[in-house]
């Protein structure tokens, strides 16, 4: 494998996160237009016992940069997890879309048993990187993302498959 592979996954992560961000704009757009306060919708929840929609943008973001961090062997930027409107949800996509396009393609690893270790909450998961951008980074990025859709679509915003694919 070669390191076009971690490339082609930090244009994936970044073209979802795009649309992650138009879609707020619409859910945004769509809660003026109908009376509905954005903190209703920030605080939403598919369920009790999932994050609500604030939380759902949030890690989206954190698994993009961490993971693009991780292949390229630098650090991630450290954001506060303290939006509380539209906007600096955007935003944080924003700079979470600068990041990694900051990063050159040289800089990512060339070696796919690289070990990579996440500190979960009460463990450690052991990777190689192939295996982590698979397995985890993948995953876990497109659960956040449509569990951010979805919790919008179940409110009422006019969204739709279109938006979640965004630009092909």
């Amino acid at each position: 494998m070669s390191q076009q592979l971690y490339v082609d996954t930090a244009g994936q992560l970044v073209n979802g996160l795009k649309s992650l961000s138009a879609i707020l704009e619409k859910a945004e757009a769509w809660a003026g237009e109908k009376g509905v306060e954005p903190q209703v919708l920030l605080q939403t929840r598919l369920v009790a016992d999932m994050f609500p929609l604030v939380r759902q943008i949030q890690m989206t973001s954190d698994i993009s940069k961490g993971a693009v961090a991780r292949l390229a062997g630098v650090e991630a930027p450290v954001m506060a997890d303290d939006e509380t409107s539209f906007g600096e949800l955007r935003q944080r996509l924003d700079n979470t879309i600068a990041f990694i396009t900051g990063i050159s393609p040289g800089q990512y690893t060339t070696d796919d048993e690289m070990p990579v270790v996440i500190k979960a909450r009460s463990r450690e998961l052991h990777f190689t990187a192939k295996h982590y951008l698979y397995r985890f980074v993948v995953p876990n990025f497109y659960f956040h993302m449509t569990t951010a859709y979805d919790i919008l679509r179940q409110q009422g915003v006019p969204i739709g498959k279109q938006d979640f694919l965004g630009a092909l």
